[in-house]
């Protein structure tokens, strides 16, 4: 997910609540010129709209400090919402930061608070100068208070951690959309995934790359409970859908088989529909897996080894991806014959991973693909909600960006909306209790908690 192209500086690091109603307009400048381009503050105007009878408060902010004595780092991207003890929440939060955007990051702007930490569990040391500055942050949030309890830096000296996604048995995994290559400012190639206990308690952990996962622009990931196969997801013009099936399920660094997703009838299928037509909506195509051989991809050919050796199909951009109702979705946010985007429903196969899996293959089927860009535009992070609507982040070159929930029709209806700044919204998740939504506005770096009468948008839109 490319960074924001307008960039705002965050200036006030006080906590304050805001509520809009939802407004019906169709572009974003009758937003208020308060908030526009300005140092906005907590308070001085509403970050969201929301429909009426939902509040919403800021919950976390690039530049504060956290409870561990660094600073909250900027670019909040992918993120998702895990149960605490007492009914509470852990938020476990990625931030988008590469070299060069120091100032953003947890360190300071000399890296001066570097001496806070083991540096032994930073997976890039930077030499000793420059560590990178990418990772992830965990939350502890009360849903019944509405308070803030901890805040503190759980994964560190990653690069571009862009989404990812929850874990079965209580982690997340954490993707590095890059293949930074080691060079004079990075210690060690990038591109992997890393895993963050869901914990209160984890402190900042060793970041370890797991490398049998592959390496190449990892976006998101989405996890069968019910095998412990994982999906992967590429973002690329021309990137792959991707399947780990690893030896112990649970294990991740344990080693498996890594595979690329490819269309039973055509191989090397284009899913684009770009220079032609080859997909619509509803249409349901059987799939097959190929193994993928040179999983490290030190020249970041992998997708090419999929498509070209593999007959693997090919995606347009694929980014958020959620495991719900026994199906992956997943985004790819310029897919379309108008580029607007398209959202893709997996079913997997009931011997998926096994040797009779052929025998009732997987099936993808073509959920969304918007022709009009007021419906939808360019579709990114997203995740389910309790009762079954998917929830999507836009990420458009416009100055609106949208949360949209998506029906289980295909219906696609005006949720939220960003009124703060020109930045993408991301992170999208609820609360394991079902009574928040969680979003980020990603530049500079904000987390919104969002509640209300949930119970009120069951069932309609249908």
């Amino acid at each position: 997910m490319p960074l924001s192209r307008r960039y705002f500086l965050l200036a006030s690091a006080a906590v304050a609540a805001g509520f809009a109603s939802l407004r019906l307009i169709d572009g974003c400048d009758e937003v208020g010129s308060d908030i526009k381009g300005k140092y906005a503050r907590r308070g001085n105007g509403p970050v969201l709209t929301v429909p009426p009878g939902f509040q919403f408060q800021v919950i976390s902010q690039a530049g504060e400090k956290m409870d561990d004595g660094l600073i909250a780092p900027g670019i909040h991207d992918g993120q998702c919402a895990f149960p605490a003890p007492g009914g509470k929440t852990i938020l476990v939060c990625n931030h988008e930061l590469d070299r060069g955007l120091n100032s953003l990051g947890p360190f300071g702007n000399e890296n001066e608070l570097l001496a806070r930490i083991d540096r032994s569990k930073l997976y890039d040391n930077g030499f000793g100068k420059h560590p990178a500055i990418g990772g992830t942050t965990t939350l502890l949030y009360d849903t019944v208070t509405r308070k803030v309890e901890k805040q503190f830096l759980s994964l560190a000296g990653t690069v571009r951690n862009c989404a990812g996604g929850p874990t079965p048995w209580g982690s997340w995994i954490t993707c590095e959309e890059t293949t930074q290559s080691a060079d004079k400012f990075h210690e060690q190639d990038h591109g992997y995934n890393f895993e963050v206990p869901a914990r209160a308690d984890s402190g900042l952990v060793k970041a370890i790359p797991i490398k049998p996962m592959g390496r190449f622009y990892h976006e998101a990931v989405a996890i069968d409970p019910a095998t412990g196969i994982v999906y992967q997801t590429e973002d690329r013009p021309d990137g792959l859908i991707y399947r780990y099936i690893p030896t112990t399920p649970g294990n991740l660094l344990a080693g498996g088989r890594l595979q690329a997703l490819k269309i039973h009838a055509a191989r090397s299928f284009d899913t684009r529909n770009w220079s032609r037509h080859r997909v619509s909506v509803g249409d349901v195509l059987e799939v097959e897996w190929a193994d993928l051989e040179d999983i490290e991809s030190p020249t970041d050919e992998l997708r090419y080894e999929g498509y070209f050796g593999g007959k693997a199909a090919r995606f347009a951009r694929a980014e958020g991806m959620w495991f719900g109702r026994a199906s992956v979705y997943f985004a790819c946010t310029n897919g379309g014959a108008k580029l607007h985007g398209q959202i893709w429903k997996y079913t997997p196969s009931p011997h998926e991973g096994r040797a009779d899996e052929s025998k009732s293959p997987g099936k993808l089927e073509l959920f969304i693909e918007p022709e009009d860009s007021s419906i939808a535009e360019n579709a990114d992070n997203l995740t389910m909600a309790p009762w079954g609507d998917v929830f999507v982040c836009e990420d458009n070159d416009r100055d609106c960006k949208r949360l949209l929930r998506v029906t289980p029709t295909g219906k696609v209806i005006e949720f939220a909306r960003n009124t703060y700044n020109f930045s993408e919204l991301a992170g999208v998740t609820f609360s394991p209790d079902g009574s928040t939504l969680f979003v980020n506005i990603q530049n500079p770096g904000l987390t919104v908690a969002v509640w209300g009468p949930w119970k009120s948008l069951e069932g309609t839109g249908l």
